[in-house]
């Protein structure tokens, strides 16, 4: 993802591309084609607003004021006014990557051309995408979009915080740093930069990203246990992929045949017992489902990333103009797509601490208690384990769906809410509890080796992991500080290069 070091708005972005902003830091440049649309959009509304025709959060008030009548002289207040009235949300502020990838949604959303805002006010989100200039937004109370994203807009206007060279200060402060000045707003934009499926979508699109590459990291883990622990190849056997033909599923038990092709371990081994316990034995089954549920929501968040969520939307379609009420700012999609995502990531989780805990258990594994040489005098992996228990119950209460809940808002003018934020938003917590329960798997399959037949071959795709890991943990031989290591471990999955040591053995795994 690092390599990518440009972004060029205008046709279709990958989930990859918007990593490579979000987190990156990747510069956004606009098409051609980008600036023509956002223009002819922007003369559309310039025209209706001097002809004074009603136009929902134009020419009107908002949500149940949506009856009101606003006069074109006040247009540009009406939009300011947006701003300060919806900026309530509360709590610890989205993180950097958060907002820089909501930022890239606003852009992504308003340059489809069906909301009539300037290009001015698209280049200064762009400006504060490519200089590191971040709004700064609380999280909390959000049911789909406005609050967050009012507080972020609040900096174009030099109201609000923003982050600079890593300290938080002033909105005009953070300007003039920067280079930039205020601006104000005009007719439409105040509720276009806070209207739409932005939030939502940019942090699932993140957590997303991280939860694909943690569920094909647990082929790399779960297949290092099942040698750890002697297990057998049978449920992985091609034939019984093929009479179920679901196809992450047989990706799944390919990526751990080839992870342990030429292991020794598992030739040696081979036929010692009929069956292994379901945490071996389905890891087909059970990676594969996640996998595809996370693909589904893959299909879905690339969709929204390039889609106009706004409302109204005016259609520039020569002849056949108008601008249309509705309600594309629903956050259905993304939001159901996310709880089944965050269902998906505890699954794995649940998973990995059952096979951390049958290579700790002395009395399964065959091994000494948690992995230590002298199990009493020192508790050795003993309480990774209670912390795996810990974490995928904090998991399972997350992975509670937002999406079923309704509190109507706004006098029931939106008497049905999808709810979709918070489905969104908790997803990355998910994700990266997720990634701590394999690293803590990751770490009992490297100390365990030191009981492991010695004289005995790894699978080469094994043996680089363990060497990897190996030169920044130590083999544990008595007690010692964990913390640091299950950190690293887990920053090697997150960062990808658990998968890049084991594909540069593998080839891409599927």
């Amino acid at each position: 993802m690092n390599e990518i070091k440009k972004i060029v708005l205008g046709d279709p972005i990958t989930l990859e591309d918007f990593v490579a902003v979000a987190r990156f830091g990747a510069k956004v440049e606009f098409s051609p084609a980008y600036c023509e649309r956002v223009n002819r959009s922007r003369t559309l509304v310039e025209g209706w607003v001097a002809e004074e025709r009603v136009m929902y959060g134009v020419t009107t008030g908002f949500g149940a004021l949506c009856t009101k009548a606003i006069g074109k002289e006040d247009t540009a207040q009406l939009q300011e006014n947006i701003l300060l009235s919806h900026s309530v949300s509360v709590g610890e502020p989205l993180s950097v990557e958060r907002v820089r990838g909501i930022m890239l949604m606003v852009l992504q959303n308003l340059g489809q051309g069906y909301s009539g805002v300037r290009l001015s006010v698209l280049e200064r989100y762009r400006d504060f995408l490519n200089l590191g200039l971040t709004p700064w937004a609380p999280g909390d109370g959000s049911v789909g979009y406005l609050s967050p994203e009012a507080h972020m807009a609040l900096v174009l206007l030099g109201k609000g915080k923003a982050y600079w060279q890593g300290e938080l200060i002033p909105g005009d402060q953070a300007l003039a740093k920067a280079g930039l000045e205020p601006m104000v707003l005009s007719s439409k934009e105040g509720l276009a930069l806070v209207s739409g499926t932005t939030s939502a979508t940019a942090m699932a699109a993140l957590a997303l990203y991280d939860m694909q590459q943690a569920a094909k990291s647990a082929d790399v883990i779960g297949a290092m246990s099942l040698e750890a622990l002697k297990g057998v190849m049978n449920a992985f056997d091609e034939r019984v992929m093929s009479v179920r033909p679901h196809q992450d599923q047989a990706d799944t038990a390919e990526n751990v045949r080839r992870i342990l092709s030429d292991s020794g371990i598992m030739k040696k081994y081979e036929g010692s017992r009929v069956q292994d316990a379901l945490s071996l034995r389905c890891i087909p089954q059970l990676h594969g489902a996640a996998k595809k549920t996370l693909a589904d929501a893959r299909k879905t968040i690339e969709i929204e990333i390039n889609s106009c969520c706004d409302n109204p939307i005016l259609w520039p379609e020569e002849g056949n103009e108008d601008v249309i009420s509705a309600c594309n700012a629903d956050s259905a999609y993304v939001g159901m797509e996310m709880d089944s995502a965050c269902i998906a990531a505890v699954s794995l989780a649940k998973m990995s601490e059952r096979r951390n805990n049958r290579i700790v258990d002395g009395s399964l594994s065959g091994y000494p208690w948690f992995c230590i040489k002298e199990p009493g005098l020192n508790s050795g992996l003993m309480i990774p384990q209670y912390a795996q228990a810990g974490l995928i119950n904090e998991m399972r209460g997350l992975a509670t769906p937002s999406t079923i809940d309704n509190t109507p808002t706004c006098g029931n003018q939106e008497d049905y809410v999808a709810m979709g934020y918070y489905a969104c938003k908790k997803a990355g917590p998910m994700a990266e509890k997720l990634e701590y329960v394999l690293a803590m798997e990751l770490l009992s399959a490297f100390q365990v080796q030191q009981f492991v037949d010695p004289d005995v071959a790894r699978s080469s795709a094994t043996a680089a992991v363990l060497a990897e890991i190996g030169a920044h943990v130590p083999v544990m031989e008595q007690d010692m500080l964990l913390y640091p290591h299950i950190e690293y471990l887990k920053d090697f999955i997150h960062s990808g290069e658990l998968l890049r040591v084991a594909e540069s053995v593998t080839g891409a795994l599927k």
